[in-house]
């Protein structure tokens, strides 16, 4: 087999991607939205909710937890994606909108009407604040709240995390951690560094080997241009830790589709884990009260009937396809993990009693204990 041809820093795969022998079949609609909300087995919630307590805990400044990092340039789609998977309404508009890392703790339930959520952040004061949310329709105006508390004004970023749990029948077990959006200007009210200390931000999350790094491109725009792309490859030069996503593919130009088509193919900008292409609802749409059930069929419709997509094989698309593989792909990267993780908890263990006790005996508890204790220290 010849070498492989380079194109734009990438490989060109001289052998088909791993699901090009798929068949190709296409799902009914109850059966895309059911794949949606999949909980897949019983391995997945465990292993997330360890990792989870183990951040919830701080451990992450200590020790790299595994994790699904969402990077991808200003108005490149984020938040519209992650909003499709979660079922909740994020903050939109134009400039930076994603100010603090959002870590989104997804849970199934089996229950169909149970919906649960709650926020958690440290303000810039820090002091801990919580808060359970009664609808699904305040989590964005919750959103855009923590990220003022915790910043020095309405434009401002944060590194510090929010983190947003939310229990529903219509969302995967699923944990993910959105970063802000890549910017090149700073606006009135920004710092004039805000781009570098964006990206500074984004390197923190993927140089780690523990992150996925989940790359949202847009469709309309030279994806050889996009930052998201550029910065996974300077820390994921192969491409083993980075899923693609490419959005907005009804906004790109006629005569653009082969182009797309070649890079969902792996044909251009080789990853090893490869490109998903989804549509997600405008805020048009939600503003008319569109229901992310309804925005599912539309996208099977646009996708189905589309006269270059149609080719695709149905893991190359769609939200719920999107939602099933980071699932999966988070519950292998914590099981290959668990070792080493298991060792980088021990160690850190022994090094916190080492320290503990370098500092002397615990503090003196009873009266007489105290007593003794001061004379002591006047001698």
């Amino acid at each position: 087999m010849g070498r492989a041809k380079k194109r734009n820093g990438y490989s060109s795969p001289t052998t088909p991607s791993p699901d090009t022998t798929e068949p190709k079949t296409i799902a009914s609609p109850e059966e895309r939205t059911k794949a949606l909300a999949s909980s897949f087995d019983a391995e997945v919630r465990p292993l997330i909710d360890l990792v989870d307590k183990l951040r919830g805990y701080g451990l992450d400044r200590d020790i790299n937890l595994p994790a699904v990092a969402v990077i991808g340039d200003q108005s490149a789609g984020k938040s519209s994606v992650l909003e499709a998977i979660s079922g909740v309404q994020l903050p939109r508009g134009t400039g930076i909108v994603t100010r603090c890392p959002l870590e989104m703790r997804m849970k199934h339930s089996e229950d169909e009407d149970k919906w649960e959520g709650k926020i958690m952040y440290k303000d810039k004061h820090d002091m801990r604040q919580e808060e359970v949310i009664l609808n699904r329709e305040s989590v964005g105006d919750l959103v855009r709240k923590a990220q003022k508390e915790m910043t020095d004004g309405a434009k401002g970023i944060s590194d510090e995390l929010i983190t947003l749990e939310v229990t529903s029948s219509d969302v995967p077990d699923l944990t993910v951690i959105d970063l802000p959006g890549i910017t090149r200007n700073a606006v009135e009210g920004q710092p004039f560094d805000i781009e570098a200390r964006i990206k500074n931000m984004i390197r923190k999350y993927i140089k780690r080997q523990e992150t996925i790094i989940l790359a949202v491109l847009q469709c309309n725009v030279d994806i050889a241009t996009c930052e998201a792309l550029k910065m996974a490859k300077e820390f994921d030069g192969e491409g083993g830790r980075t899923l693609g996503v490419l959005t907005k593919p009804d906004l790109m130009d006629k005569g653009a589709e082969t182009g797309v088509i070649r890079i969902l193919n792996n044909m251009e900008f080789t990853l090893s884990k490869g490109y998903i292409i989804v549509k997600c609802r405008g805020q048009e749409a939600i503003s008319e009260g569109q229901s992310l059930k309804q925005a599912l069929d539309i996208e099977e419709d646009f996708f189905k009937s589309h006269r270059h997509f149609s080719s695709l094989r149905p893991s190359q698309w769609g939200i719920p396809d999107l939602s099933s593989r980071l699932s999966r792909e988070l519950k292998r990267h914590i099981k290959k993990l668990l070792p080493e993780l298991k060792e980088d908890v021990r160690r850190k263990l022994l090094e916190t009693e080492r320290m503990l006790h370098e500092l002397g005996e615990d503090p003196p508890q009873t009266a007489s204990e105290k007593r003794q204790m001061a004379l002591m220290v006047s001698e």
